[in-house]
């Protein structure tokens, strides 16, 4: 009886693993607006109700692949940042990740062109403070404690910060210079440089 249970589950675990991956490779490929929800369960070989079953419809999908999309893009970013030992280089190298990682062309629609606008500003916010904005927050009141960056408010500077950020993300999205990369990672540092005391 237990092995019946078990098996289920992992059922249950494959069917969404499938759901996310084929609805993932797709919205990034056509963009969100260009798929449909019969292309995306005939990709992933299940039927309408075994999508309906685990996802409340194409938004839900698509809510849950830009959720996995924002915990692979923090998590890069605080491996990134993680690999460093000093703290100043940890939020440089961390600001330098988010941007990298973001210039990725399938995180780009998903998570920058199509998530704001599918999800909504706020739910997109809300979403993008849950996976990656503690982080920087985190990292500034470290650099306050240790007097790398004179003591102020921590939410208000997090949050212009990451503004800063997901804008140039936003913009190098639909940038076709390569050179936009490098120049806005320089302009980042510039700017984060003069936090410094």
């Amino acid at each position: 009886m237990v092995q019946v249970s078990r098996s289920k589950a992992e059922q249950r675990l494959a069917t969404i693993a499938t759901l996310l991956a084929e609805g993932r490779k797709l919205f990034a490929r056509h963009g969100y607006a260009a798929v449909s929800l019969a292309e995306i369960v005939r990709n992933a070989q299940v039927t309408k109700g075994a999508l309906y079953h685990h996802f409340d419809g194409k938004a839900a999908l698509f809510r849950a692949v830009v959720a996995q999309v924002q915990q692979e893009v923090a998590a890069r970013v605080a491996a990134t940042a993680d690999a460093r030992d000093d703290p100043w280089e940890q939020l440089i190298a961390g600001c330098e990740a988010f941007l990298t990682a973001s210039s990725d062309p399938d995180v780009q629609q998903i998570m920058l062109i199509d998530g704001p606008a599918v999800l909504g500003w706020h739910e997109w916010r809300a979403m993008d403070e849950a996976s990656s904005a503690r982080h920087l927050a985190e990292a500034l009141t470290a650099l306050m404690e240790n007097g790398t960056i004179t003591r102020q408010p921590v939410a208000p500077l997090a949050r212009l910060l990451s503004g800063a950020m997901n804008e140039a993300a936003l913009w190098l999205a639909r940038s076709e210079n390569p050179a936009d990369l490098a120049d806005t990672a320089a302009a980042l540092s510039r700017l984060l440089a003069s936090l410094r005391d």
